[in-house]
């Protein structure tokens, strides 16, 4: 992992650029939910692709790339907010300009699908990166008072922290771990392993998110991240939010607790559950690559300092 650079921080009358790298979402409401960011102060440019289709994606990859890198090079753009997941980041990550990205930064904002390009990015550029909720997030009433204030962190420099404030947390491997915060949806880091965008997870701080996947697939995701040594070569787990992870296809089955805690477990790094980061609400954003520190005994994560300049 290169040395990470942070963007600078956002002020009132900035312009925040949203595109979709992914899947296209409903216009009118990615529009509405633009509300939010518009009373913080900021202004918003929609990008082509929140129009865009292609089968399943939000255009054509050339499209949603180009529109990525035009906003990464344009010095008025202070910030980027993906529109919504879906599928389709990892089918542009060799299209991205990561000299322009390394040499222009700026905030990237985005989870679930975004998960593959924060990794990209990471890697290639050592941006720090931010995994939060997207404007499709943000058109679901009622929102979350502490969704919205996760974007706080982008104009102040204050480091986060999580305790049991936020939710309840349990310890799966007692410890202490510090290092950068790598992670996001489960799928799609599996997804970056044998690529040039492989998960990077040694002396780091792991955290891993999932929505809509049964127990059996869960421990197939877990099991290749265990077997490419990706949960051993961390410095520490955290288990975040697994939205509607039950079995369906299989009447006898393993619970999601048991495949998780098996595989955590037998990792031997300290480990917390039950942070509200992923699909969920609240859903807590968090910067990518800034150093934290995780205690299992005062059930905190800490980062070291803040993710902007």
């Amino acid at each position: 992992m290169r040395n990470r650079i942070k963007p600078p921080r956002l002020a009132p009358g900035d312009t925040v650029g949203i595109t979709a790298p992914a899947s296209q979402g409903d216009r009118s409401k990615i529009e509405r939910a633009a509300g939010y960011l518009i009373r913080m102060g900021l202004n918003v440019r929609f990008g082509g692709t929140l129009s865009g289709q292609h089968g399943y994606l939000a255009g054509t990859d050339e499209e949603r790339a180009a529109e990525l890198n035009a906003m990464f090079a344009d010095p008025d753009i202070r910030a980027i907010v993906c529109a919504r997941g879906g599928y389709g980041s990892a089918r542009i990550a060799d299209m991205l300009d990561y000299e322009r990205i390394r040499d222009s930064p700026k905030i990237f904002w985005g989870y679930s699908d975004i998960t593959f390009l924060h990794t990209a990015i990471g890697n290639r550029s050592g941006l720090v990166t931010f995994h939060g909720p997207m404007l499709t997030c943000l058109a679901e009433e009622p929102v979350h008072p502490l969704t919205l204030q996760g974007f706080e962190q982008l104009f102040h420099p204050k480091p986060v922290v999580y305790t049991e404030n936020i939710s309840p947390l349990v310890a799966l491997v007692e410890g202490e771990a510090d290092g950068p915060l790598v992670g996001g949806n489960l799928s799609l880091l599996v997804s970056t392993l044998g690529t040039p965008y492989e998960l990077d997870t040694r002396g780091r701080i792991l955290f891993i998110e999932e929505i809509d996947e049964e127990p059996y697939r869960v421990d197939r995701m877990l099991n290749q991240l265990r077997q490419a040594g990706k949960l051993a070569d961390a410095s520490g787990i955290l288990v975040c939010d697994f939205h509607n992870c039950e079995p369906n296809k299989y009447k006898n089955s393993l619970t999601l607790e048991q495949v998780i805690r098996h595989h955590i477990v037998q990792a031997g790094r300290p480990a917390l559950a039950g942070f509200k980061i992923g699909h969920c609400s609240p859903n807590i954003a968090v910067p990518l690559g800034v150093e934290a520190r995780m205690n299992t005994a005062q059930k905190k994560l800490e980062f070291i300092g803040p993710a902007v300049e």
